[in-house]
Formats: C-alpha cells, sequence, structure tokens
C-alpha cells in the first residue's frame, strides 16, 4: 500500500455544522481524555473512503472481507465507491459518511479502506460535538493521520494508527488490533528480534537505531510526517506538550524529509516533546540530483540536539507489519530496547 489508507460504510444524511468551519489558528489547549469502547465479536464497524478513492470493488471486497475475519459485521459508508477527481467523493459526501458513522450507535469502530490523499480538507467540515458525545474506535494509518489527530485535538478521543481495512493483515499486525482494541491490554510494543534466511548470523529486518539512549514518559502523538506537517497552523494540531512524537512516511527523497523536520523545528513541535521514535520511511531516497543527508545526519541534526530519548527502526510505517498506536494514550518508552509501553489501556 502507498501513503495514507482507510476504510468505508454506510451512513446517515447529515448537515455540516457551520460553527466547526473556521477557526484561527491559535494553539489549543489538551481536552479531557477520551477513551471508545472496546470492540467485541459481533460489533457493526463502518467502512469509509475519506481520501483517495476506491477504484475497484475488489479492494472494496477485500477491506469488507478483512473487517469481517476479525469477527466483525461491516456497514458500507453511502460514498464509498464515490470520485471526484482522485478523491472518494466530493468533500461534503466523505465528512457525512463519517459524521453519520459516529453519530450512528450501532456502529463501534470506523476504518477506511485506504489512505491516498484528501483526509485533511475533511477536518473542517465534521462535528466534533457528535463525535464527542459518541465515542468510538478510530483507526488507520498514512494520510488518516489528518484525522487521528484532528480529531485527538478537538476532542480527546483516543485514537488509532494501525491497518487500514484495505491494508496488510498480517498475523503481527492482527495481534497487536485484536489485543489493544478488543482485548483492552496495555502492552509493550517491540519489533520481533529474529534472523532470517537472508542472515541466520545476525538480526537484518526490523533493526532499531537509538538516536540518544534513556527513556521517557508521556502522550503518543504524530503519525505520517508529510501529512502532520500539512495541517501546522490549523486548529487540528493538538498540543504537543511533554508528547512522545511518533513519525513514518513513505516515497519521499530524504532532502524533503530534512526539510518537513525543519518545519516541526520552526512550528514549535521538536522542543516541546520529551521523546521521538521514527518508524520507516519505505521507497525513500537520496532524490534525483540531490547530494542529501542521510536519515542518520538528518536526525542528528534535529533530534539529538533536543536531548530526549529517540530511536528509529520502530515497526511504523508503509508495506510491513505495523503496531497499533493510540494517539493520545500515555506511554513509556526506553531506547535501550526500543519499547513503547502502554500506561493505560486505550479502550474503556
Amino acid at each position: 500500500m502507498h501513503r495514507r489508507t482507510f476504510l468505508t460504510s454506510a451512513t446517515l444524511p447529515f448537515v455540516v455544522p457551520a460553527a466547526d468551519r473556521l477557526f484561527s489558528a491559535t494553539p489549543l489547549q489538551t481536552p479531557a481524555p477520551l477513551k471508545p469502547a472496546r470492540l467485541q465479536p459481533g460489533d457493526t464497524v463502518g467502512l469509509v473512503t475519506p481520501a483517495t478513492a476506491t477504484y475497484q470493488q475488489e479492494e472494496l471486497d477485500i477491506a469488507r472481507e478483512s473487517l469481517e475475519g476479525l469477527g466483525l459485521k461491516v456497514a458500507i459508508g453511502q460514498h464509498v465507491r464515490d470520485r471526484h477527481g482522485s478523491l472518494g467523493g466530493r468533500d461534503t459526501d466523505r465528512a457525512a459518511d463519517l459524521n453519520g458513522f459516529f453519530g450512528d450507535r450501532n456502529i463501534k469502530a470506523i476504518l477506511p479502506t485506504r489512505g491516498g490523499w484528501g483526509t485533511a480538507r475533511l477536518l473542517p467540515l465534521l462535528d466534533f460535538d457528535v463525535i464527542r458525545r459518541n465515542p468510538k474506535i478510530l483507526m488507520g494509518f498514512s494520510d488518516i493521520t489528518a484525522l487521528l489527530n484532528g480529531i485527538h485535538a478537538r476532542t480527546g478521543l483516543v485514537t488509532f494508527h494501525g491497518p487500514n481495512a484495505g491494508g496488510r493483515w498480517d498475523g503481527f499486525s492482527v495481534d497487536y488490533v485484536r489485543r489493544i482494541l478488543f482485548g483492552g491490554e496495555s502492552v509493550t510494543f517491540e519489533n520481533p528480534k529474529t534472523t532470517s534466511d537472508r542472515n541466520v548470523l545476525t538480526q537484518v529486518e526490523n533493526r532499531i537505531r537509538v538516536i540518544t539512549p534513556g527513556q521517557a514518559t508521556g502522550r503518543l502523538l504524530g503519525g505520517n510526517l508529510t501529512v502532520l506537517t500539512a495541517i501546522l497552523g490549523s486548529p487540528y494540531v493538538p498540543n504537543f506538550d511533554d508528547s512522545i512524537l511518533f513519525l513514518e512516511d513513505v516515497g519521499e527523497d530524504w532532502y524533503r524529509v530534512d526539510r518537513m523536520m525543519t518545519s516541526l523545528k520552526l512550528a514549535g513541535i521538536l522542543p516541546k516533546i520529551r521523546g521521538f521514535i521514527f518508524g520507516t520511511c519505505s521507497e525513500c531516497g537520496p532524490g534525483e540530483g540531490f547530494a542529501s543527508l542521510t536519515p542518520e545526519e538528518i536526525f542528528k541534526d534535529h533530534i539529538a540536539p533536543l536531548g530526549v530519548p529517540a530511536w528509529s527502526g520502530a515497526m511504523i510505517g508503509h508495506g510491513h507489519a505495523q503496531w497499533t498506536l493510540p494517539v493520545g494514550a500515555r506511554v513509556s518508552i526506553d531506547t535501550s530496547t526500543g519499547t513503547v509501553r502502554m500506561l493505560e489501556a486505550a479502550v474503556s
């Protein structure tokens, strides 16, 4: 899967609230934490397309069947197969699917079919009062970063950076989804420590690289670097005071990653954090015609001077197994082991 992947579902008719359409970019205070109810077998989840269009019926079928494989029922959003250019329908229609599912008490979770681009366009159209009154599980990654952080910033709802419905459902990823969303466990996330046929002598894949050693505790925030920087200055960016920031990306030249890390610094986010985790940057390279900084040099320039515990190589990103991270929940990190320990359950 490529950047920003998510899900789709049947929605109720909805009128977009005028009050939430325009805001100043004044930094928000952190709302009181709000946790969704855990999933139960037989619960109904809503499938939506808040970003790039779901072009083929087979793609939608795979997303639906994957959720059914978790023992869930699936409601398909009214506008899931819509198209408006590359987007999965017009902004008002995609937002109506989301608002409708949040307002429907029979829907217990909402997932996207895929990511891509377009989710940030929906943020001014969401009814945050409805979302606040009806907390439920929202999970996805990549372009869905805009929803995960925007909804948490405005309502305090803990959201989940994890598989999109039409994405990868390998055993590693499914295990974390089951333990966190169904079991309500406070898990410790860690990379598998195994060798492979490629090298039976030492671990080659899923290695961690310490940037600054140490341990730290804070509220977990972050997601896709490109999407997060695209909403800077808006009222949909959480308060990063004393947070643990996690990032990942895909298909970006390293000079662009450097540019975006600079944006986070200039926006005052990096100086606020207590810890830093970088996952993967799949399909990233130096860029044609550029003498690029390496990833290690970028982190040395932007992260090491902060003096906070930090490492890279976490199971966060595109194209491989991934953790289900609770955005907005308190965690403790340890760079010596490359682990993230949840200090509380993320569901009620």
